[in-house]
């Protein structure tokens, strides 16, 4: 943060060794989701850029954090989405800079901030919208997202009793049952049925598609990668979304045969300021759409930057000399 002309460069392995716990990780979200609420932050919808024949994809975000007094951008790229997951290259960044000093932050892979701050609004929607006395938590899927899911998920909702899991990955399966002590479960259908919350974690070559029918009345289901049909957007009974812009372009996949997605009740953001009503009735079926906010994207980044800069980590690239 010097105005030499430098930035400084954090790396994935800069971020890898910085301790963060996830209470700490909802604590830094929820705050970035109530300054939006409140007015003092800026989320505009992101731009995407994807050829007709859908091999890659990528995006592009600007956002504003009032309470930290920062700005940034955020790319996320992918290329090969039909290959299998060793096969696809992946590359995100998030670029800080103070709005006070007009100086820049850092630059850094933004791969395990956004690893963290996606099950943390999970853990948020979870904990606003699951029905009183939820007991019983299923998650799809063991890559990354399924693999944290849980942990987090407990964070919010300390009273969970029983904890499932389905997936097709053997390495994936281990490390979650390792983690959280969860029950692998090989029937889907029933699983879903007996669960109170369904995360649908997976990545899209997933062979699970969680129908409405098999819920129980008053389930939540919260969509971040794939692992549920369609089915349990349209006939839930209300539709919440960490952003309803967001979910209109990257929901896409969701639409009836028309091509129409379900209208958002309300926004995560309204409804952790207490101005928008969550679940207003027990025995609903909620929908949540979880695709981010980059307001938390750059919370949690100015976090990781605060710690990795005290600790010295970085490169400093002289980019504007």
């Amino acid at each position: 943060m010097t105005g030499d002309g430098t930035l400084r460069v954090l790396s994935t392995s800069d971020l890898a060794g910085i301790e963060i716990s996830p209470p700490d990780v909802v604590s830094v979200v929820e705050q970035a989701c109530r300054a939006l609420a409140a007015g003092h932050s800026d989320n505009p919808r992101k731009l995407t850029v994807k050829p007709d024949d859908g091999h890659s994809v990528a995006y592009a975000m600007l956002g504003r954090d009032g309470v930290r007094q920062v700005v940034a951008v955020k790319t996320s790229y992918k290329h090969g989405l039909r290959e299998e997951r060793d096969r696809q290259h992946y590359y995100t960044t998030l670029t800080l800079y103070d709005d006070r000093t007009g100086l820049p932050v850092a630059m850094m892979d933004c791969g395990r901030i956004g690893a963290l701050r996606t099950p943390a609004v999970s853990a948020l929607l979870a904990r606003e919208l699951a029905a009183p006395g939820s007991r019983t938590a299923l998650v799809v899927g063991t890559g990354t997202q399924g693999r944290l899911a849980l942990p987090f998920l407990l964070t919010t909702l300390p009273g969970l009793e029983r904890l499932m899991v389905f997936g097709t990955h053997p390495d994936g399966i281990r490390a979650v049952c390792e983690r959280v002590g969860a029950e692998v479960v090989t029937d889907l259908r029933k699983a879903a049925g007996e669960a109170d919350i369904v995360i649908a974690a997976a990545g899209p070559g997933t062979p699970a598609a969680v129908e409405d029918s098999w819920l129980k009345p008053g389930a939540l289901t919260v969509l971040v990668g794939y692992g549920v049909a369609p089915s349990t957007l349209h006939r839930a009974d209300r539709v919440v979304a960490t952003s309803a812009a967001q979910m209109r372009v990257t929901g896409t996949d969701l639409a009836d045969p028309d091509g129409r997605l379900r209208d958002v009740d309300a926004e995560l953001p309204a409804v952790l300021a207490g101005r928008a009503a969550g679940r207003t009735d027990p025995g609903q079926r909620i929908f949540a759409y979880n695709s981010g906010l980059v307001v938390t994207d750059i919370a949690l980044g100015h976090r990781f930057a605060q710690l990795a800069l005290a600790q010295g980590l970085g490169t400093a690239v002289p980019l504007w000399r």
